[in-house]
Parts: structure tokens; sequence; C-alpha cells
């Protein structure tokens, strides 16, 4: 092995470059900068975002777009603490996120120091493993050890703080790329292949299975293998919202999004279904409904790489778990496909029935959705959403290329993820153009990430969906607050045209659907960054939608 003498700061940026890590968000302070000083001139980029939280959620989409690692770096105090709500995000979607944070010297740890805190405490709940380094002879395996346990298994956030001194004084480092520094094995159930006969079986003789494509399904790289697993056996697929991009928005085995305000077609095809093949899927509640309704009288097929999972919100008749791919192709392989032409055309009678139709005469969110699929149909694009009901107007509406191509906070429902995520998104893929859609209350809490945008010279096109209010939490308040909008309605105008300005990116405003088509092809043909504002009635709700504890065909009136 090879020694070198270098500072610890040197030696993590040694170990990022190792790490195959090429961009990284962040904002200096005191304790980190040192790591900033060894940064200085290197091949890694850094990305200044306006604030550590717009770091972490770029970390996170640049991990979604690229299913790579994202790095965020950020200093002791406050900078370390406004990396939490977006490591929880993370935590919460099963993303690859390492964040360093600086540390006060190790001499001053527990004093009380100016800008000490215990971020490792702090963040123990939200991460999947945390380290504070204090021996400089651990440094390099510990960095190494934390992208192995971040993208390995159920991928997930991994915290190291590092105290300035360890990052300042000069060492030998040994080299330890040829190392095996732990890449975890993958669990899988003693009994699998037993198991997956008798997934089989249940499968084979189905007469209304159901395939239910979740987020970790694509984590593991598994859409092609479940299209493939769904195209022989003739399968219906629906998505979560994590899962979306699962399978292509146009493919005719897609019935579309589950849940809350999923689709009836698809929600009434899991509640009539016999046989639920449920891929990387924890029954999120926005998901079920009635947990016990949801199963009643269902086989739930449960494939997962956490077995912490199986059986924890819905009893699974049959857990698979380990990796999904090998279980996928067996599963694919043991099946005998039955005749599900009855089932098929009770699904179509409910598309054909239930199908959203968008209102010419004025601009709502589903014609802009229908506006957006028709316009970039055929290019590369992400979609990156923020939180509300644009969100699940985007789910429901938009037809989404392949995996990875539709972004959104899932688990934690984090309102100011979009822009910072699609900054993220956009570094990961300069291949791609990110459409970003956002609420007004959304674009509030991080729209200064614009500067971001400005700063980097990123190509992304900011939908904003202007209802003057925040409105989901409208929404809620209509259906069971008797209407009574207590802090929810944003009278106070704001122009975002003059506030994308500020940062020098062009902006136009619509009001009917003619001009947000026109402003739309403009902004896509502009090399650089747009916003656009549809100001859309305060009146529109989110449809449909299951009530709270109910069957899955069970929907709130919402005049």
């Amino acid at each position: 092995m090879n020694s070198m003498r270098m500072t610890g700061a040197q030696a993590i940026v040694e170990c990022l470059a190792k790490e195959g890590v090429d961009t990284v968000f962040g904002y200096p302070g005191g304790t980190i900068l040192p790591l900033y000083d060894a940064l200085h001139g290197l091949p890694v980029r850094h990305v200044l975002t306006v604030h550590e939280q717009g770091a972490a959620h770029a970390a996170d989409g640049y991990a979604r777009a690229s299913g790579k690692v994202g790095v965020c770096i950020a200093t002791s105090g406050p900078g370390a603490t406004n990396l939490v709500t977006g490591l929880a995000n993370a935590f919460m979607d099963s993303i690859p996120v390492v964040a360093i944070t600086g540390q006060v010297p190790t001499n001053l740890i527990g004093r009380d120091a100016f800008q000490e805190i215990d971020i490792s405490g702090i963040t123990m709940p939200i991460t999947k493993h945390n380290f504070i380094i204090k021996d400089s002879s651990k440094l390099t395996e510990i960095i190494r050890r934390a992208f192995a346990i971040a993208r390995s298994g159920r991928p997930g956030p991994v915290l190291i703080d590092i105290p300035r001194d360890v990052q300042s004084d000069v060492y030998n480092f040994t080299d330890l790329e040829s190392e095996n520094i732990g890449q975890r094995l993958v669990r899988q159930s003693p009994n699998l292949p037993e198991l997956i006969t008798k997934a089989a079986a249940a499968i084979s003789a189905a007469e209304r299975p159901v395939i239910i494509a979740g987020g970790g399904c694509i984590n593991a790289n598994a859409s092609q293998t479940l299209t493939a697993f769904a195209e022989r056996c003739g399968l219906p697929v629906v998505t979560t919202l994590m899962g979306i991009g699962t399978l292509p928005g146009n493919h005719p085995n897609l019935l579309g999004m589950t849940g809350l305000h999923g689709l009836k077609a698809a929600n009434h095809a899991v509640h009539g279904a016999d046989v639920l093949i449920v891929t990387g899927s924890r029954f999120n509640d926005r998901v079920t409904g009635d947990r016990a309704r949801y199963a009643d009288g269902k086989t739930i097929i449960h494939i997962d790489i956490d077995p912490a999972e199986v059986h924890k919100n819905v009893a699974a008749s049959v857990p698979l778990v380990g990796e999904m791919n090998t279980i996928l192709n067996e599963l694919s392989q043991a099946v005998v496909p039955g005749n599900m032409a009855a089932w098929w055309e009770t699904i179509r009678h409910w598309q054909a029935l239930y199908g959203i139709v968008a209102d010419s005469t004025k601009l709502e969110a589903a014609g802009v959705m229908g506006e957006l699929n028709r316009q970039l149909d055929g290019h590369d694009i992400i979609y990156v959403t923020d939180v509300g009901q644009h969100q699940m107007w985007a789910a429901q509406n938009l037809k989404v290329s392949g995996p990875r191509g539709f972004l959104t906070s899932g688990g934690l429902g984090t309102m100011g993820f979009g822009l910072p995520a699609a900054v993220g998104a956009q570094m990961a893929r300069p291949d791609k153009r990110i459409i970003h859609i956002v609420g007004d209350g959304s674009l509030k809490m991080t729209g200064c990430e614009l500067y971001t945008v400005a700063a980097e010279q990123l190509p992304i096109i900011s939908i904003v969906i202007n209802n003057n209010s925040l409105g989901m939490v409208r929404q809620l308040q209509h259906c069971f607050f008797d209407k009574r909008y207590s802090a929810s309605l944003l009278p106070t105008p704001m122009d975002f045209s003059v506030f994308a300005a500020a940062f020098g990116i062009p902006a136009a405003v619509a009001n009917t659907q003619a001009e947000f088509s026109q402003a739309l092809t403009a902004a896509i043909e502009r090399q650089g960054a747009s916003l656009l504002v549809v100001n859309i009635d305060t009146e529109d709700l989110v449809t449909p939608m299951i009530a709270p504890g109910g069957a899955m065909d069970s929907y709130i009136d919402l005049e």
C-alpha cells in the first residue's frame, strides 16, 4: 500500500474523487473551511447554494436523477442543522446522500463552543448511519464506508461530522483503494426459492392480479425487469407516487398512480384484485387507506430489499426479501400466464369511465400537464415537483418517459424540495431538460435558489401553479373543517415574474391555455432558464380523493 502525507481535508477530497464524486453542493463556514480550501482548484465541482437546506435537497435531486450518491457539505452549528430537513427527506424516500459537516476542534467538543451542535445526535433518527471522526487514522476508512452504506441494500443518507483540527492537521494516509471496506451483503429470505414457487403459483392461478410498483423498484434499477414481467404475464401495473416512471407513461399495461389521489381506474383495480404483487413499496398510509380493508380477500406478495418493511403495515401472504431484479426474473420464469381478457375488459371500462378530462374553457392544472405532454413528447425530460396540489396534478396527468424521470418528495412531503432538487438533477443530467413544477406557496420557501440556477446557468424551466393559496391545506380545510380557511389563503399578490427578473431569469405569465402554450414553446426554444406563472382558480381541487380511512373505491364528494 502507498502512504502519502497530506491534511485531513486533502484526504477527504481524495476519497471523494475515488468514489466517483464529480459534484458537491454546499455552503462554507468556519469549521469546514479546511475542506473548502482543499476543494479549491480541484476537479470536484462545488455548487454554492443559497441555503444549506438547498444543498441537501440538491444532493438528493442529484442522487435521484443519476442513481449515484449525492454529496452535500455544511459548517457546524446552524449550517449543519439546516441540512436536517433535507436529510429527513432523503431518509424517508431511501435516497443515497452523504452529508459532510464541520465540527468545532476536538478539544472544544462538549464546551458549548461557538457554533457547536451535536449534529450526530440530532440526525441519528433520520440517517441510515452517521459518524463523528475524532481519530485521523480512521478518516479515509470511514468516508469510504459511509459511501458504501449510503448506496448498498436499501439506500439512505449518511452523515460524517469532522472536527476542524482533524481536517487541518497533516497525517500519513494509507491508500485504501484496494481494500474491501464492507459493501453490505443483501439479506434475503432464507427459503427464497420455495417462496418464489409459492408466489408464482398464486399469480398463475389469479383472475385479477395487479402489480404495484413502488420507489424501491426505481432505486433497484429494476424497471426494465418489472416491465418485461408485466408484459410476459399480461399484468396490469399501478404505481405509487414514488414509483412513477417505472413503466413509460404511454405503456398499455400502466393504469397510473394509486392511492389517496390516485386515478380511479388504478384504485378500482387494486380494490378488486385477488393478488397484489407489491414491489418496493412500504404500504404507506397514502397508498392503502384503511389497511384492513385494503388487504381483505387478497393474496399479498411483497417484494422488498428491507426485511423491516415486510409485515410492518400490511401482512404479506408471501414475503420475498432480496434483490429485486433477481426475484422478478425468477418469478417471471416460474409464472404460467393466465387468460387476463376478462380482467382487462373490466379495467378498460374503468379507464373509459373515469378518465380525467380538462376543462377547455379555462386554464387549469390538468390542461397545463396535457400541454406539457404534447409539447415535450420525444424530448429528454426529467420532471421535478414540489409538494401540494400541483404535485398531485402532475402525478396524475404527466406522461413520464421512464425511471428517474419524475422526482418528488414522497414520504416527508417537503415543501421547498422542488427547486433545489431540480438544480441537483440538472447538474447530474446535463443531457436532459429539467421541468420544475411548483406551487406559489412552495416557491416562496426556497425560491431564492433561482440565484443558484442563474449562477450555474442551468436551463431549468420552472412552472408556477399559482392559486394564491396553500392549495392542499385549503383543500383539506374545504373537506374537513367546514370551509374555514385558516392561514391558507395568500391574498397579497406576489409578482413572480419580477422575482425571477431579479435573478436575470426571463418569465411569462399565463391566464389562458393559449397563453401557456405560447409561453411554454418559447421557454423550450430558449437555451437558458425560464419561469412561467400559471394563474389558476383558487377553487380548483385535486380529484379524486379517497376518504380518510376508507377503502380504495370510496371517494369524497368535493362539492
